[in-house]
C-alpha cells in the first residue's frame, strides 16, 4: 500500500475537501448533500476521504450510528456504514478499503460501542459483502438481495436487524419517487424523473425524506431512493431518463 492521507470531512472543510461522490460545489447535488451533512453531523454522521500523497482522491467511506441511520436498519450501540467506495480499477485490491474499516472500527470502539455493521448487496449503489467478511463481519439478516453484516467486540449484545420495507408499499398507488439527500446525485435524478414523468402524461408524485425515521421506514432496501407503481417497487436506486424511459414504456405497454 502506498503512502496515504486520511481527511475527516467536517461542516468547516466541505466545501473545500467536496463530497468524494460530487466534487462540483456548484452542482445543485452538491449543495443539498452539504445541507443534509451539516445537520446529520450535529447526530454523529462522519465521513472520511482517503488521499494518496499527491492528495488525489482514492475513496471514502460514511458512517453514523445505527439508531440514525438512513437505512431500514434497526439496533443500538453499533456503528452503521452507510457508503464505502474505491474509485478506478488501479487503486482496489490494495487494502484501502479495509484500511477504511479499521478507521471506523477505531472510532466505535472509542465512543464504548459495541460492533459495527452495514447493508451489503451484489446489486447497484451498495457494496459487496466480500470485502467486509474478510475484515470480520458476518451476516445478521437478510431481506431479498440485501444482507446485514455485522461485527461486534461485545459478545453479548443484540445483533441490528432489516426492517421490513415491504410492510407499506401498497399504500403508495399510481407514481411514487420516495428520496433523500444522504446521495447526491438524487437532485439530478428526480429532475430528469419529474421531466420524463411530463413527457409521457404521468403524474409522478415526489416525496423527500426528511429524517433517518422516515428512511428507516422507506419502501426499499437501499432507503433513500425508491420509485412504485401501484405499490410495486419498481427500482430501489438512482436511475436516469433513459432509464426511467425504458421502465414508463414496458409499464404503458403491460396496462395496454
Amino acid at each position: 500500500m502506498n503512502s496515504t492521507i486520511i481527511i475527516d470531512v467536517t461542516p468547516e472543510n466541505v466545501q473545500e475537501e467536496t463530497l468524494f461522490c460530487i466534487k462540483d460545489i456548484k452542482k445543485p447535488g452538491f449543495h443539498a448533500k452539504r445541507e443534509w451533512f451539516k445537520k446529520q453531523y450535529q447526530l454523529g454522521l462522519r465521513m472520511k476521504i482517503l488521499k494518496d500523497d499527491t492528495h488525489k482522491m482514492i475513496g471514502f467511506i460514511e458512517y453514523i450510528p445505527v439508531s440514525d441511520a438512513w437505512r431500514p436498519v434497526e439496533g443500538k450501540d453499533f456503528m452503521f456504514i452507510h457508503c464505502m467506495y474505491i474509485s478506478l480499477n488501479k487503486n482496489k485490491n490494495k487494502g484501502y478499503g479495509s484500511l477504511l474499516i479499521r478507521q471506523v472500527e477505531n472510532e466505535a470502539k472509542k465512543k464504548k460501542m459495541d460492533g459495527m455493521c452495514v447493508m451489503a448487496s451484489k446489486g447497484a449503489w451498495i457494496s459487496d459483502k466480500r470485502i467486509f467478511e474478510n475484515n470480520g463481519f458476518k451476516q445478521v439478516d437478510q431481506r431479498g438481495r440485501f444482507e446485514l453484516m455485522s461485527k461486534k467486540w461485545e459478545p453479548k449484545a443484540k445483533d441490528p436487524k432489516l426492517i421490513d420495507w415491504t410492510a407499506n408499499q401498497g399504500k403508495y398507488q399510481g407514481w411514487h419517487l420516495i428520496y433523500a439527500d444522504q446521495c447526491p446525485w438524487h437532485e439530478k435524478s428526480v429532475f430528469d424523473l419529474l421531466n420524463t414523468a411530463l413527457d409521457y402524461g404521468i403524474d409522478l408524485q415526489v416525496t423527500k425524506l426528511i429524517n433517518s425515521k422516515e428512511a428507516k421506514q422507506a419502501p426499499s432496501g437501499y432507503g433513500v431512493f425508491s420509485l412504485l407503481h401501484d405499490g410495486r417497487l419498481i427500482e430501489d436506486h438512482y436511475l436516469s431518463a433513459t432509464r426511467f424511459r425504458n421502465i414508463l414504456k414496458k409499464e404503458l405497454l403491460q396496462e395496454n
